[in-house]
């Protein structure tokens, strides 16, 4: 563990906070989209299958049960608790577009044809591009609270922290995983536009808008 993977899990963990935070406070689930929810749901469930037969740590443990257990939390907020806060009039990215490639890359590229190595690589493949639909609902209204840009923020930080732990495992390690790295760097590249509108403008005060 090095502390740039460390403080991408803070990141991460801060993101997922944040997102709950808001719904409860709010009562609501305005603005986020279930689609991508889900999307993460199934990234954790997927990823971590070994918890069924593999111990790493008590710290690699713990947190693989929040991820999936926060995830489903989520899930039920938006699905029950605030359902009629959601609007899936505007949450209508196709996720047929996201699961069908992630799956036929994962059974192409990866490295070793087994059910928990092609569930991992799909994960990967499947997180790089989770965002879309929630992306996508930002594009259409054109705006965000101030809350759910915090919690974009984060996430896009998390990712983004990944890539200075690549180039610290490959200096001190001599490791490379080209399949996280590829799809860490699509989907960093994915916030670019948000994160340069959320540093123009939210931390400046300011409301947050996309360009016309």
């Amino acid at each position: 563990m090095n502390i740039f993977r460390l403080l991408g899990d803070l990141a991460h963990l801060a993101s997922i906070f944040i997102l709950i935070h808001k719904i409860q406070k709010t009562r609501s689930c305005r603005g986020i989209s279930f689609k991508t929810q889900a999307l993460y749901a199934l990234v954790f469930v997927t990823r971590y299958v070994d918890l069924l037969y593999q111990w790493i740590s008590l710290y690699n443990f713990v947190m693989k049960l929040f991820f999936i257990g926060s995830s489903c939390y989520i899930l039920y907020l938006m699905k029950f608790r605030y359902r009629p806060t959601h609007d899936p009039s505007i949450d209508t990215f196709k996720i047929e577009y996201l699961l069908g490639p992630s799956f036929f890359l994962s059974l192409i590229f990866n490295y070793e044809f087994s059910l928990t190595e092609i569930l991992w690589t799909f994960s990967i493949y499947l997180e790089s591009v989770a965002i879309f639909p929630q992306l996508f609902m930002l594009q259409r209204t054109g705006e965000a609270e101030t809350i759910t840009t915090h919690y974009l923020a984060a996430l896009g930080i998390y990712r983004a922290l990944y890539l200075p732990n690549w180039i610290y495992r490959y200096i001190t390690q001599d490791v490379v995983d080209p399949i996280a790295v590829t799809a860490g760097l699509v989907q960093t590249g994915l916030y670019l536009d948000f994160f340069y509108v959320y540093f123009t403008k939210v931390l400046h005060g300011q409301k947050f808008e996309l360009p016309a």
